[in-house]
């Protein structure tokens, strides 16, 4: 009789849903529990009813967003063909990852439990939702749910958990070994350029081979940068003193040339502090000239090109992948950080902070104050942590995205950028920047450094020259619109027909961060595309200038009749800028208009705008 056994399939963008997984994993495994655990885009979803019993662990996107590793295996489970009998003999547990900040909060699990069940699963239990802004993310979900499900499980099939479900004190006290394996090389068994003669190719190279190396997967054409960058201007927006600093950052290719579109998004990978890569080598005691293969046991690292074995600087590694001085750790960071501490009051302290009555005190010193990695070792002295784990654990150094705010046809070879540089105030008033902003914002247009990046499609199509608009864009959500106006304006100056389009900006003061000001106001002038003769208008909230604060969706409804004659003549609304509250009131104020204007009802106004997004004409970009 085959051996019963748990899969577990995450999907996600961010790592969380990994995260989570392997938690979950981890968890059955100390019961005795056998695991497998996939992505979903390295499982075959027709063998999904072969499966007696499924966790789903899923992420949910932007605004309720399918992740990426699961597109291809929601097609398929979609197949009218499949019958409401597919899964009948298959029993299914779904945990999702979400923000209740967003509208769509953890829709994408919603959505695949609903099919589950259409197909004939069995749902083992309620569904678990992690939220982003409970006390203790998702985490706070999850133990509970977790909890609950291992009991389901044992009492539906106890031969799962041979050590059964109440784990001794022995076994919470055993550490798996890490998943990677580190060969190591002398400086002079590698034949290797000197500091300071590394070419773009030799770069390029560097960053696929570590990122290759960190995911361990066989072939990943997103290491590799789809062009590098340099900055040619960096120019404030905002008044100086003002409290916010916002920057218009500009690039050229220095490699491949650029080619992308409108509403297009940039993935950036930025620098690190020399000074923290150069600390953490020397508190983690490693040796920064040597060599390194990182090589993930239990997967096949066989590459064609055989980019995983060949050796890497480990410093050049370090920089290029682990986010030592910007991410903080997760829990498990501090609970095998609790295995390698010789101090006894320090290993105490980790594992009170890597058990469930930690949890809330763990977040509030780490979370909460965003401890880096470093600072956390820097915390715990006595803690010598093999390199293994630290590659295994550290968070990922992740690319930073960003929306384009030029247009490739008014400015070729180049992306421009409109960037808020981040910066805040922890509970215990300690200091923090956003890395990649921050770095941005240092560079200077003299240096050579060289940026790599990669372009994508966001959630806001190119619009076609003949399609009238309507955006709303407070902040630096005015970013892609910056470039839809200059590209219709190009467009118009050629002779080619456009459409108008209405736009509701919003700061703070007219003085203080009124972006790109002047560019506003001069298409707004002589029948250009943002003017009132052309059939559209620029229309600007300022939040603080006045007793009352004043934002976008108050503008909108000033304007309701303009607003309703272009949704009556076909126009697309697109929405960018922060996840908080804005894109909810301004779909309200859109309701407001479209029942007032219409003459119909709330529901029916609801109806009609949500026909208005299913038909592509209805489009947000938000983020946190």
């Amino acid at each position: 009789m085959e051996e019963e056994k748990l899969l577990i399939l995450y999907a996600t963008e961010t790592g969380n849903a990994l995260d989570a997984a392997e938690r979950l994993a981890r968890e059955a495994e100390t019961r005795g529990c056998p695991v497998h655990i996939l992505s979903l885009d390295e499982f075959d979803p027709s063998s999904l009813p072969r499966e007696n019993f499924v966790i789903f662990v899923v992420s949910t996107t932007g605004q309720g967003d399918t992740p990426n590793p699961m597109k291809a295996f929601w097609t398929f489970i979609l197949q009218r063909s499949l019958g409401r009998h597919w899964l009948e003999n298959t029993r299914y547990a779904i945990f999702g990852l979400g923000d209740s900040a967003y509208q769509k909060y953890n829709f994408v699990a919603k959505k695949l439990d609903k099919r589950l069940t259409d197909l004939g699963g069995t749902s083992i239990i309620e569904k678990g939702l992690g939220d982003d802004q409970h006390p203790s993310g998702y985490e706070g979900a999850l133990d509970p749910w977790m909890s609950s499900l291992w009991t389901i499980l044992y009492t539906q099939n106890p031969l799962l958990f041979p050590k059964g479900i109440n784990i001794s004190g022995s076994d919470i006290k055993t550490l798996h070994p890490p998943k990677l394996d580190i060969t190591y090389l002398d400086s002079h068994q590698v034949y290797s350029q000197t500091e300071g003669q590394i070419d773009l190719k030799s770069f390029e190279k560097e960053i696929i081979m570590s990122r290759s190396m960190l995911s361990g997967k066989k072939s990943n054409d997103k290491n590799k940068p789809d062009c590098f960058l340099k900055m040619v201007k960096n120019h404030p927006l905002c008044r100086p003193g003002c409290g916010k600093d916002v920057r218009h950052f500009e690039f050229e290719a220095v490699s491949s040339t650029i080619n992308y579109e409108v509403g297009d998004v940039i993935d950036i990978l930025p620098g690190q502090n020399p000074e923290a890569i150069d600390a953490f080598i020397k508190r983690c005691y490693l040796n920064p000239k040597s060599y390194i293969i990182v090589k993930h046991k239990n997967k096949d690292d066989f590459r064609e090109d055989g980019v995983i074995n060949v050796p890497i600087n480990l410093k050049r590694f370090i920089e290029l992948t682990m986010d030592i001085a910007s991410a903080s750790p997760r829990r498990y960071f501090f609970e095998v950080m609790s295995f390698f501490a010789s101090a006894q009051h320090e290993k105490e302290r980790l594992e009170y902070f890597s058990s469930p009555e930690g949890r809330d005190d763990l977040y509030q010193y780490n979370q909460k104050e965003r401890r880096t990695v470093l600072e956390v070792l820097e915390d715990f002295p006595s803690v010598n942590m093999p390199f293994e784990w630290l590659v295994q654990l550290v968070p990922p150094l992740k690319t930073r995205a960003f929306s384009i705010s030029s247009s490739m046809l008014v400015h070729p070879n180049q992306v421009h950028l409109t960037v808020s540089i981040v910066s805040w105030t922890t509970p215990f008033k300690r200091k923090r920047n956003g890395l990649c902003s921050s770095w941005l914002a240092s560079l200077d247009h003299n240096q050579c450094v060289c940026i790599p990046a990669w372009f994508h499609k966001g959630c806001l199509p190119a619009p076609d020259p003949s399609l009238p608009l309507i955006l709303i864009g407070p902040g630096t959500g005015c970013a892609p619109f910056h470039g839809f106006v200059e590209e219709r304006a190009l467009m118009d100056n050629k002779g080619v027909p456009t459409s108008p389009i209405l736009f509701f900006f919003g700061c703070r003061n007219e003085q203080n961060d009124f972006l790109y000001k002047d560019f506003w106001a001069l298409h707004s002038q002589n029948s250009n595309v943002l003017s009132e003769q052309k059939g559209g208008g620029f229309c600007v909230a300022f939040s603080r200038d006045q007793p009352k604060k004043v934002y976008v969706q108050h503008k909108m409804r000033e304007q309701k009749a303009k607003v309703w004659e272009l949704l009556s003549n076909g126009a697309a609304v697109y929405v960018a800028g922060s996840s908080n509250n804005m894109p909810a009131d301004v779909l309200a104020a859109f309701e407001d208009v479209v029942a007032e204007e219409g003459g119909v009802g709330r529901d029916d106004a609801v109806r009609w705008l949500r026909m208005l997004e299913k038909g592509g004409k209805y489009h947000v970009e938000a983020w946190a």
